[in-house]
């Protein structure tokens, strides 16, 4: 009998040392599932000990930290490497696959190892979590009917420039919300290129920190967006996490 695949959902930035922040975010019963796996896949190892050193203040995890065993997936992981991280499920271990912030296998490289899982047979268990896609959705005020996650766009300026042209027409004619993310440090960038490509009258949604005691979100048409941008009114995103959306 195979182990089943629990998607565990990760803060998306919350002070690793503070367990009242982690119940803000993850449900309890969330926190103590987890706390009972000993096997884990995830982006970074070091990261995973913290975000599990974090719950067993509140959940003493099943062994000691250092046996619990982790095995690094992420974007350089070989895809003939998978089969062997399902190994534990195929033995009957339960496993966690936890993302280096949100939800796995949205806009993170677990997918891959989820669809193998199905394709194996195993049971794949989504738990609750923050999604800062769906959290910059919901407070945006745009379209929540139909919208579409594009991930990052090109970084050269030409390309990302008829890119965003593209989205927009999409947007205008399917009525349809469109979600960018970007590199931290290239946030304003994005802006940038975002309030010069698109109509005047297209709302932009900037969504900064989302979950966090610093989060932001402010939605403008283009023409607000560059009006601002050009009395150095800029949003306080440099390096922080942040999704862009717009609607046409």
């Amino acid at each position: 009998m195979t182990g089943t695949l629990f998607l565990i959902p990760n803060t998306l930035g919350q002070d690793t040392n503070d367990a009242s922040t982690l119940t803000q975010i993850i449900p309890e019963y969330v926190q103590d599932l987890t706390a009972k796996l000993d096997h884990f896949v995830a982006e970074n190892a070091k990261t995973t000990r913290a975000f599990l050193k974090m719950i067993h203040q509140k959940h003493p995890l099943s062994k000691p930290l250092q046996e619990i065993e982790i095995a690094e997936l992420n974007v350089n992981t070989p895809q003939d490497a998978l089969l062997g991280l399902l190994s534990p499920l195929m033995n009957g271990h339960d496993v966690g696959l936890i993302s280096e912030a949100g939800v796995p296998a949205v806009a993170d490289p677990g997918a891959n190892l989820v669809r193998l899982a199905h394709q194996k047979n195993i049971p794949v268990r989504p738990m609750v979590g923050p999604s800062s896609l769906l959290l910059g959705l919901m407070a945006s005020g745009l379209n929540g009917q139909s919208f579409a996650f594009n991930g990052y766009l090109p970084t050269d300026a030409a390309q990302r420039m008829r890119r965003i042209k593209e989205l927009e027409e999409r947007s205008r004619k399917e009525k349809q919300t469109q979600l960018l993310i970007e590199t931290p440090y290239r946030n304003a960038a994005m802006l940038e290129a975002l309030a010069n490509t698109c109509q005047a009258n297209t709302s932009i949604c900037v969504a900064t920190d989302l979950s966090l005691a610093s989060e932001k979100v402010c939605t403008l048409t283009a023409q607000d967006w560059k009006k601002r941008l050009e009395k150095n009114q800029a949003p306080d995103f440099h390096k922080k996490p942040t999704v862009f959306l717009f609607l046409a």
